[in-house]
Order: C-alpha cells, then structure tokens, then sequence
C-alpha cells in the first residue's frame, strides 16, 4: 500500500512495516501557531509511543501553497528545517491508511473535519482545541503550542530541546504581535519565562518580534492571487462555501499595481483544491 506520495517515499517504506501511523494535522489556515504544535507533538509522541506507532506531522495545505505563508517559512528556515521534511496534506492518503486500520488521528487548532474528511472521525483519538477549553478574555487567547508545550513540561521535560523552545516561543510572540494588545497573558509569559530561564541561550524577544513583524504583512514575491489564496478563510451552511479574504494595501493601489486584475481574475476562476470541487462555491 503507497500511503505518501515519492518525495516522501521514506514514511511510505516505513508505513508498511507499521502496525499505526499517528498523523498530526493542524488547521488548514497553516498558521504559525497549528503548524509549530503539530510538529512539537508529533515529535513529542514519537518519543513516547510504542515501537510500532509512526508519528508524523501533516500540514493541512498543499506544497503549493506553502510558498504563500512567509512568516512560517522565515522561522523553519532559521532553525534549519527544510522543506523538503514537511509532509503535506495531498502526500498522504489518510482514507487509505483508515481503511487498513492503521491510521490515529490528532487535530490541532480545530476539532472539525471537512465533509469530505468526515469518514476519518473514527480516527481521531485526540483534539487540541484551544477556543473549547478558552476561559481567558478575546484579548488573550489560548494558543494550541500554550496546551501542548505545558504537557510536554508535565510529561516529559527532557524532551524540550532548545530549538523546540525556540519553535514554541517564537509562535507564542507571533500571536502576540497579531493581536492588538499586543501584550502577553499571564500564562503564555509564564511559559515563555520557563523556555527562556531553560535556555539563556535563545535570541533576544525584540529580535524575533522585529524579524516576525518584518515578515508579518510581507508579499515577497507575491502575487494578488497567491496573497488572497493565503489569508483565505472559508464560510460553509454544508451546501455553499463562501470565501473570505484580506489583502493588506488601500483598493487604489490595489487597482493599478501591475498584474493585480490579471491575479484577481485567476483567483475567482481558477481551480480550487481537489476536495472543494464536490460542493458549490462562491468565490
């Protein structure tokens, strides 16, 4: 059974001597916060699970499109995590894998799957879902690296390395920079201050803020259909599915940079992922 596409054709040798494969798959915005607590959790149970358990990180997007989210690229290429490490959602045949009976199921930053992924809820044997178990105020939301780096410190502490430190600290101060307080809860200063007394060793906080709101709102090459493909957030009744995105400039400047009518033009008519092509779409 091929359960991942070639350039991951490493898990897919592994996967057939396995007795499970447990597949973390963060939210399909691929933020920085489900994307970095889908990686520190599968590398925490990889640790903690029996010989014959695969745990891998899935991100919840095509490769494609991960050339969209810059601030998340900008901080795996500072520790020195390539690419071509990631497994991406159109790499790995998670029905498959169900089918067989080999497929665990850890949701990150969501505890709902699409209806074309509703047949893999007999899969999931754990949800890490922040906005459920939330009883702070909107102005300092819980954040999934919040709930997963305080199990790993409960569960096994010696698996917090400095570069993992470094992960959950940098996507914890990215929230922070997105929020308009602008300011830290009690209890993500209280994590940050443990990673930070840890490893005295981490950059400077200003540093990484500065660098992360550098990249924050930067196109870098971008153009106005791969910029609103990036931010893209999905409405739904079950029936009809509405898109929702936001492009950081005035619509002035929208309207005479070169290329925009062209880009915005493709970005209502072009293709949509594989799994929107069931449902009716408004765009």
């Amino acid at each position: 059974s091929e359960y991942v596409w070639p350039q991951n054709s490493h898990w897919k040798t592994r996967s057939k001597r396995l007795d499970k494969v447990h597949v973390v798959l963060g939210h399909k915005s691929c933020d920085l916060d489900s994307l970095i607590s889908a990686f520190t959790y599968a590398y925490f149970l990889d640790k903690v699970s029996p010989p014959g358990v695969l745990c891998l990180p899935v991100l919840n997007i095509s490769r494609t499109e991960f050339s969209y989210f810059t601030e998340t690229r900008f901080i795996l290429e500072e520790l020195n995590i390539p690419e071509s490490v990631h497994i991406f959602r159109d790499e790995i045949n998670l029905h498959q894998l169900n089918d067989e009976g080999k497929l665990f199921l850890t949701l990150v930053s969501t505890n709902v799957l699409t209806s074309e992924e509703r047949t893999l809820e007999s899969a999931v044997v754990k949800v890490i879902n922040p906005v459920e178990k939330c009883s702070t105020s909107l102005d300092f939301p819980d954040l999934s690296s919040s709930f997963v780096v305080k199990e790993i410190l409960q569960e096994a502490p010696e698996l917090v390395t400095e570069q993992l430190a470094h992960l959950l600290r940098g996507s914890i101060l990215f929230k922070c920079i997105s929020m308009e307080s602008q300011r830290l809860s009690e209890e993500q200063e209280e994590i940050i201050s443990m990673l930070e007394e840890k490893f005295p060793d981490l950059p400077p906080r200003e540093d990484i803020i500065s660098i992360l709101q550098d990249t924050q709102y930067s196109a870098q090459g971008l153009g106005i259909e791969q910029t609103m493909l990036k931010d893209l957030k999905e409405l739904s009744d079950g029936e009809i599915k509405v898109g929702i995105s936001t492009v950081c400039m005035n619509l002035e400047d929208s309207v005479r940079a070169e290329g925009n009518q062209l880009g915005m033009k493709c970005f209502l008519t072009g293709p949509r992922p594989k799994e929107a092509d069931e449902k009716q779409n408004v765009w």
